[in-house]
């Protein structure tokens, strides 16, 4: 049975409390790879995958997931600024798809609009070469995704104040 493909918020049930999510930003040439600690506060890089074939990109993913012992995946899906899906998102929509059949970890989905202008900004500001952008801007991106959902996420944990 695949494993579900679910918004981030529906994803929480089907992970346990505890265990790494890997955080994906797909790009049409390369896959940026990040990870959170155990506790999942803290994302970090963990490296560009080159794109090849959908299998030898999933193999890698698998075999990232089990060296880090991952629970899960949070996969930056592109949506428009009005809302809308696109051709991206259509995209990212379908690689999840076809990944599911691969994993029984569950795969939530976190909007990640402007996620890599906001992380080429941040390295423009730290006066790196756009050769050196170039390289890991994808894996600064997927820091960026899971991130963002890892504050989402602490955010629910809260609990409520009288």
């Amino acid at each position: 049975m695949p494993a579900p493909i679910l918004p981030l918020i529906d994803a929480v049930p089907h992970w346990p409390p505890r265990g790494a999510l890997i955080g994906l930003d797909l790009g049409t040439k390369t896959i940026g790879v990040a990870v959170s600690d155990p506790d999942r506060k803290l994302a970090t890089g963990v490296e560009t995958i080159r794109r090849k074939t959908f299998t030898a990109d999933a193999a890698r993913l698998l075999a990232i997931a089990g060296e880090r012992k991952a629970v899960g995946f949070v996969l930056g899906l592109p949506i428009n600024m009005d809302g809308s899906e696109g051709p991206r998102a259509q995209s990212t929509r379908a690689f999840a798809r076809n990944f599911a059949r691969l994993t029984d970890q569950a795969i939530g989905l976190w909007d990640e609009r402007l996620s890599t202008s906001a992380v080429e900004r941040e390295l423009i500001g730290m006066d790196m070469s756009r050769a050196r952008r170039a390289e890991v801007i994808d894996e600064h991106a997927a820091i960026f995704i899971l991130q963002g959902a890892l504050d989402r996420l602490a955010v629910l944990r809260r609990p409520e104040t009288p």
